[in-house]
Parts: C-alpha cells; structure tokens; sequence
C-alpha cells in the first residue's frame, strides 16, 4: 500500500509541528497530505533530512518502475502499474510488440520485416495500432554480422531497439554502436552482470535482467539499484504457459499487494522462443497482454495476427471508466458534396462506426456531425442532457457544416425525435429531419430521401 500522509507528516520536521510554511502551505499536515497525492515535490521542503528524503521518495515511488526504452519522439514506456485486474482502475502503459531479428537470416527476410514493422498500421477507432520496436538477435556467432545487421537498422527506423546476445562482449559493442537511442540490453545475468553495470553507468540503457525463477532475481535487481541502475525489466525464464502465468503473476502480486521494491519492474516475455508454431505463437502472445508482460517479443508479423493483438491490447488497456470516443467533428463519407445529406450523432466510437459503416452501405455521399456527449450513446446522452437542441444547435453553428452544404437540412437519430421541436427553434433556418430509428435502416432510408429531395 501507498505511504499515507498521516504516516508523512510524523517523518516531517519536528515530528510535522514546524509549520514554517515555506513549500507554500500553511501546515506540515497539508504538505504532507499533498505529498502523499502527488500534488507536491518533496524538495519543497527544505528541511527534510537527507535520510529522510530517501525513505520517502523510495515509499513515494510507484509499485512498478516506469521504464522508458529509446530516445526522441519514439519511445515505448512500460511498467508503472496499479492494479492486478483492470476493472479495478485500469491499466497504464500498454505492452511493447517487439519483432524479433537474428542476425543469421538472410537479408531478404531482414528488410522484409524492417518493412512489415514500418508500414503494418491499422486505423482502429480512431487510432492507429502497429508494433513498436525491433529486437536484435546475435545468433549467428559472427561478431561482424550482428555488429552490420545494428548499423543496417539504425538508419531506416527510428524504433525502440533491444539487443539480444549471450555474448556479452557482442552485446556491450552493439550498445556502444546505438547508445543514443537507449536500448534495452538483455540478457542480463549473475555471470556478465558486474560488466554491464559498468558498461551502463558510462551510456544510457534499460537491462532486462534473466535468471532460472523468480527468486533468482531479486539479488540481480537489488545489486543493480545499489548500482544506481533502475531502468530495469525482468525476465523469469519461463518457457512454458503454466510456469510463465504463475511467474508473471508472482512478480506483479509481489509489487502492488506485498510493495516488494526487488520485484517492482516491468517484465519482458518471449513467446517466440517458447514454440516453433506460429499460431501457437500468437496464442501465447495473447496471454502476456493479459498477464502481465510488458514487452512481448514475437518471432514475425502479419497483418492476419497482428491485428488481432493489437486489438485486444487496445481493449484489455483501454480505461473501463472512460468510454471510447471520437473527436468532435464533421466527417465527410463517401466523398459528399454541398449537395449531400447531413446527418447527427454522437461521439461513442461504436455508434460513429455503426452509423457510418451504414451510410457507406448507402453508397450516399454524406455528412456525418459528431456530438462530443461524453462518449455516450445516442439514448443515453439525450438522458444525460448531452445530446438535446441547447447543446446540438451550438455545435452546428460552430462546426463548419453551415459553409459545406448549400442547403439547410439537418437529419437526427429517429430514437430522440422529441429533440426535433427543440432544435427547430435553436436552428430556424435549419429543417429538422427524423431520421431512422436503427442505424441498419439508413442504407435504404438515405437513397429515398435524396431521390424525394430532387423530385
């Protein structure tokens, strides 16, 4: 459990009763209160002691470590979470999707996957889904090749970089190649631990720390703190379904319930190592995003099984209090003219895909208006006082429609007629329109009423 401010306030000077109101409250109490919500720096009081200040920034600090791979406008965060199930607030920072390349494929399938990485993206809800970041595999034995595969890469993609080879030596030339970019450098272990410590304190890295279980990596993450390293991710070794489950829920139970700081690191999962079969693959992939990895290294992509993953991480990651909307906007469908219909509905990203995956249907071109209303539903926003003619005739006047079309006709969900009187006088140069109940009766209901307009 977090530090409370109670708690706070008796390690505050003179026991939380010097009051000298010098971090810009009155009392160490709210100080303390504010501190302990992330409302305030714990360097505004000057009075901490050095002991003290260290106690309480390591009570302070997230259960998960945040850990940032790569450098500039791309980078992948991971790590930072609160909670084991996602209904009971959410979850953070969704996992990296890692493609893997070893250095002994020929070069053919290197720049195909280069490519594949770069160019498979999916518009999905107002978002773009893709992989994130590339893995660098030294398995050829070669120092050379895997020394020119890091230098064939770093120029075409910008990407988040891991760099795998047991070879520590490999490993440590191919980070001084692309130290700049912070890479993530695995595996980290008892044995090439003391070099990689001293390699990483000169150049910035993220290690992902390996070992045989669970247990064995807490004195790797605890040597690597005393270090001053905690860019930290972790990998178990468990190469199996049961045993990664059990280790991936060990490790985060350890962090969030038992606050157990060794433990308290983002992990990295390797379903390409753990089956030859692709579709098992990808099944394996699947349940990481679940449980709880935070990057998943995948042997090969594809748009057949990519997807699917991308869109499940954006459901299992997407905050159950907040409902999926879309901007606040005019979208034109089916290349509409000033001649076209226009039509109203609201932000949820449901009902903007239902109703224009039908007008498309329609083959109409039309103006679709999206009403910000919470990200709530038609019914619902009507209910909510978020979708009525107050708040709709504003909207239509400021979005720009009005300079779209050449005439004044506005047509509304047919499931809150009852706004039609109330819009009629928001918008009196605006014919207002009921329009079908269901969205799957717009492709017949659009193309007879175009037909009866120019009758």
């Amino acid at each position: 459990m977090a530090i409370k401010g109670t708690d706070i306030v008796k390690k505050l000077p003179e026991g939380g009763k010097k009051n000298c109101r010098e971090c810009g409250l009155p009392t160490c109490f709210a100080f303390a209160m504010k501190l302990a919500s992330g409302g305030i720096a714990i360097d505004k009081c000057p009075y901490i002691s050095p002991e003290v200040r260290i106690e309480l920034e390591d009570a302070l600090s997230p259960p998960i470590k945040p850990v940032t791979i790569g450098a500039g406008a791309n980078i992948l965060t991971v790590g930072d979470e609160q909670v084991l199930y996602r209904h009971e607030k959410t979850f953070i920072h969704q996992p990296g999707m890692a493609v893997l390349i070893s250095d002994d494929e020929p070069a053919e399938a290197v720049d195909a996957k280069i490519k594949k990485l770069k160019e498979l993206q999916f518009h999905w809800v107002g978002k773009v889904l893709k992989a994130d970041m590339l893995a660098l595999r030294h398995a050829s034995g070669d120092r050379s090749a895997y020394a020119a595969l890091v230098k064939k890469v770093l120029p075409v993609t910008d990407c988040p970089l891991m760099l795998i080879s047991d070879d520590t030596e490999v490993l440590l030339d191919a980070h001084r190649l692309c130290a700049d970019r912070k890479p993530l450098l695995y595996p980290v272990t008892a044995q090439n631990l003391g070099k990689i410590i001293g390699s990483v304190k000169n150049r910035p890295a993220v290690v992902a720390v390996k070992a045989a279980g669970v247990e064995s990596l807490v004195p790797l993450t605890s040597r690597l703190k005393e270090a001053g390293l905690e860019d930290i991710l972790l990998d178990p070794g468990s190469r199996n379904l049961q045993s990664a489950i059990r280790d991936q829920t060990l490790i985060r139970r350890s962090a969030l319930k038992q606050v157990f700081r060794p433990l308290g690191y983002p992990t990295v999962a390797f379903p390409c190592f753990m089956t030859g079969d692709r579709q098992r693959e990808i099944l394996l992939a699947s349940t990481f995003i679940i449980k709880y990895a935070g990057i998943i290294v995948l042997s090969d992509i594809d748009e057949h099984s990519l997807l699917p993953l991308l869109v499940q991480r954006l459901n299992i990651y997407t905050d159950p209090r907040i409902p999926m909307s879309m901007e606040e906007k005019v979208y034109p469908i089916n290349n509409p003219d000033a001649s076209s219909p226009v039509l109203i509905t609201t932000n949820w990203a449901l009902t903007y895909f239902i109703v224009s995956s039908e007008i498309e249907s329609s083959k109409v071109p039309s103006w679709l208006c999206v009403k910000e209303a919470g990200g709530l539903g038609v019914l619902t926003a009507w209910a909510a006082g978020k979708f009525s003619g107050d708040n709709i005739a504003p909207f239509i006047k400021k979005c720009s429609i009005e300079s779209k079309v050449n005439h004044r006709r506005l047509i509304i969900p047919g499931k809150v007629a009852r706004i039609r009187h109330e819009l009629t006088e928001a918008l009196p140069d605006w014919d207002i329109i009921v329009g079908p109940r269901e969205a799957n009766e717009i492709p017949s209901y659009l193309p007879d009423l175009v037909k009866s307009w120019k009758n």
